[in-house]
């Protein structure tokens, strides 16, 4: 996710000035780095099931979809569903509040 962000930056600078594509290449980049981020606390806590874990995945599938939206409609013209956009942006919410769930996970499983 983040090299998309960053080929989403460079397209926006080189290909197109819709301003969709410079949100698509933020959001891929920040989502790269909370997935990172929960992918880490999840291997911490051990093998199985976590917040962190499920945050993750989560969020990984709303920034694909919120973002894969906007850079396919600058740069091609193309919707992909109605409400694509929408849909990946309420996914990113509910998996930022899954990953902040994992803070309050009290168990550390031993692997």
């Amino acid at each position: 996710m983040g090299a998309a962000g960053v080929a989403a930056a460079a397209a926006g600078a080189h290909v197109s000035a819709d301003p969709n594509l410079a949100t698509a290449a933020s959001f891929l980049m920040l989502g790269a780095a909370a997935v990172t981020g929960g992918c880490a606390l999840a291997a911490a806590r051990g093998p199985g099931w976590s917040f962190a874990t499920v945050g993750a995945g989560i969020i990984t599938l709303g920034t694909v979809l919120f973002s894969g939206t906007l850079a396919a409609r600058a740069l091609w013209n193309i919707v992909l569903f109605p409400m694509a956009a929408p849909a990946g942006g309420t996914m990113l919410i509910l998996g930022w509040l899954v990953l902040a769930l994992a803070a309050f996970e009290r168990e550390t499983r031993a692997g």
